[in-house]
């Protein structure tokens, strides 16, 4: 792999990622195909790192990150800006509900979805692509992750009520096109979460 020979040790946690470290700096280069991103902060490395590439491969510095694999990337003062607009855009056009009324929520209020013995059954083709569509998703909106991962646990056998869960998402979706995750300029690396429990509120599984 010429990214070892060159320093790069692979992430186990994810195969396309590698990095290089010097003390405290450090160089991080994603690949996918024939897309590739690299960042840090090793200015020197990085400079290295794209004059070795150029020679060995045929490339183009296409700049800043703007666009990469359906996630758009946008930069103010605020900090930085990650979203799939023209992704969601396009998921309202192949499901035909681009001109379709927004809902306001991801779920409706109290929504139990489970198994329902003898119910009918939904396309489990595309159901499959359109919750797979909506997993990808997820990695800009947060917002959805809950009732994507509802919908996601009845892929092998998905009925109707389940896929007016999916609907219902999309419809979601359209109302808020525009919205994203913002990464703002606190000068640190910290990261705070939050979290809500529903103890055993969930028919399945009790969880």
């Amino acid at each position: 792999m010429a990214m070892k020979k060159y320093g790069f040790k692979q992430s186990n946690s994810d195969h396309t990622l590698f990095l290089k470290r010097r003390g405290k700096l450090v160089t991080c280069l994603i690949i996918y195909v024939d897309n590739m991103i690299i960042t840090g902060n090793d200015e020197e490395e990085m400079k290295r790192l794209k004059e070795s590439l150029f020679t060995e491969f045929e490339m183009k510095d296409l700049g800043r990150l703007k666009y990469f694999l359906g996630i758009e990337v946008l930069r103010s003062k605020q900090g930085i800006f990650i979203c799939q607009k023209k992704y969601i855009l396009d998921l309202l056009a192949e499901t035909e509900m681009i001109d379709c009324k927004p809902m306001d929520t991801r779920m409706t209020a109290n929504l139990k979805l489970c198994m329902e013995e003898g119910a009918v059954l939904a396309d489990k083709e595309r159901y499959q692509r359109l919750v797979g569509k909506l997993i990808y998703l997820s990695h800009t909106r947060p917002d959805i992750a809950y009732a994507v991962g509802v919908v996601s646990q009845f892929m092998h056998q998905p009925q109707v009520s389940h896929m007016e869960g999916v609907w219902r998402i999309i419809k979601y979706l359209k109302g808020t096109v525009g919205h994203g995750v913002l990464f703002k300029s606190h000068g640190h690396l910290k990261i705070q979460g939050y979290i809500d429990a529903d103890w055993a509120g969930d028919k399945g599984d009790r969880r």
